[in-house]
């Protein structure tokens, strides 16, 4: 997930995984449809795993390289997901990071930014 900011554009890395995550961790399997949108294989069972990421910011990054993006997760998969992370998150940095990138996907925004 990019978040932009004035200071660099903040990503996001969470983790998608094969292996079924154990009950007490923030996960979501994620759905046929939203895989093909992601590029990722719809044939196997996949999971993002919510409560632990990686972040950076754009230009301080060594290790992407700038290519197109092979998909991305619809809003209405995602956005539902961020809010959950907000609810049960205790970690001022990851609510405060949460928070942000639904503010940043939120179709409200650009309507509030309209008027």
């Amino acid at each position: 997930m990019r978040i932009a900011r004035a200071d660099g554009d903040l990503v996001l890395f969470f983790p998608i995984t094969t292996k079924q995550p154990e009950r007490d961790r923030f996960a979501f399997e994620i759905p046929v449809i939203e895989k093909r949108r992601a590029g990722l294989d719809a044939d196997r069972h996949l999971w993002i795993i919510m409560d632990e990421f990686n972040s950076d910011v754009i230009g301080h990054l060594f290790y992407l390289e700038p290519e197109r993006p092979i998909g991305r997760f619809s809003k209405a998969f995602f956005l539902p997901i961020l809010r959950k992370l907000i609810a049960v998150n205790r970690s001022p940095k990851s609510a405060a990071i949460a928070e942000t990138a639904i503010l940043h996907l939120s179709p409200l925004k650009r309507h509030q930014s309209l008027l």
